[in-house]
């Protein structure tokens, strides 16, 4: 989410490889805090000026490649769904109780929306 928000707000990529230590468990978490409202910020802006089909540029693809705003926010919504039904899988064979079931609806409903 880090990544792709930047790219879609244009800013400038670091390609370096991460460094190799192993952040804590809390770090990660305010990290997944901090890129989920950014690109939730983004994703409303991009909603109230209904610039869903409105393109940027990703740098990232070789050649660089226009992509629009909402495809890119359906990938990401799509691609992390997959790793967490991977993640659930693991959870569930490695018999792990009370799996949550991971879906948007009971996440809504689990909110009080």
């Amino acid at each position: 989410m880090e990544v792709w928000t930047a790219l879609m707000e244009g800013q400038a990529i670091d390609s370096a490889p991460a460094p190799a230590s192993r952040p804590e468990v809390g770090e990660l978490i305010r990290r997944l805090d901090e890129a989920a409202a950014a690109l939730s910020a983004l994703s409303r802006s991009i909603r109230d000026r209904d610039a869903w089909d409105e393109t940027w540029l990703d740098t990232m693809d070789d050649p660089p490649r226009e992509k629009t705003y909402g495809g890119a926010i359906a990938h990401l919504l799509t691609h992390s769904m997959h790793h967490r039904a991977q993640i659930l899988f693991m959870m569930r064979r490695l018999g792990i109780k009370n799996v949550p079931e991971g879906d948007v609806l009971s996440w809504e409903h689990r909110e009080g929306r």
